[in-house]
């Protein structure tokens, strides 16, 4: 079965700061986690595999698909970043992990990456409670929002984070 990517590349250069020219292979991943790791907790299981389903099928359409569009696709693009940018200069390779370097750029340093990495956390979050606030008052309109069960990740209506907890 392949994996639903709930945004293009396309989607991902237009509304973020990635370079038009940059190679999709670098940040598809990426996509994926955030996928998997924040979106799949705001939406649920039942309605992110339902969403996923749609889009492989290519049959995503009505309320869902303007759900995709207004709310899962911001979500998507700017938690995409916050799991892509750490990584962004780096390579492994064969012989090792590389930083690249370019002959007329700078690398920049790690406070800068990790004020990078807030800001787009702080624009996900917003487009996250965006997404929270619409469910919490639409949410009869999408049955898999509240029909998880089991094992089943049930939606968070908590937008905080606050990193590790021990």
């Amino acid at each position: 079965m392949s994996k639903a990517l709930f945004i293009t590349n396309t989607d991902l250069k237009r509304y973020s700061v990635l370079d038009g020219s940059l190679d999709p292979d670098k940040f598809l991943q990426y996509i994926e986690v955030a996928q998997d790791i924040h979106l799949q907790r705001y939406m649920g299981t039942d309605l992110y595999n339902k969403i996923s389903a749609d889009i492989v099928a290519d049959s995503l359409t009505g309320d869902y698909l303007s759900l995709v569009n207004t709310y899962i696709k911001p979500m998507t693009i700017f938690w995409a970043l916050v799991e892509y940018l750490p990584f962004a200069a780096y390579q492994v390779a064969n012989k090792g992990v590389f930083k690249h370097t370019s002959e007329n750029s700078t690398s920049v340093e790690k406070d800068e990456i990790d004020y990078l990495v807030e800001k787009n956390r702080n624009i996900a979050q917003h487009y996250s409670q965006r997404f929270i606030d619409y469910m919490c008052y639409n949410g009869d309109d999408y049955p898999e929002w509240s029909s998880n069960t089991n094992e089943d990740i049930n939606p968070s209506s908590n937008n905080s984070y606050n990193g590790w907890q021990i």
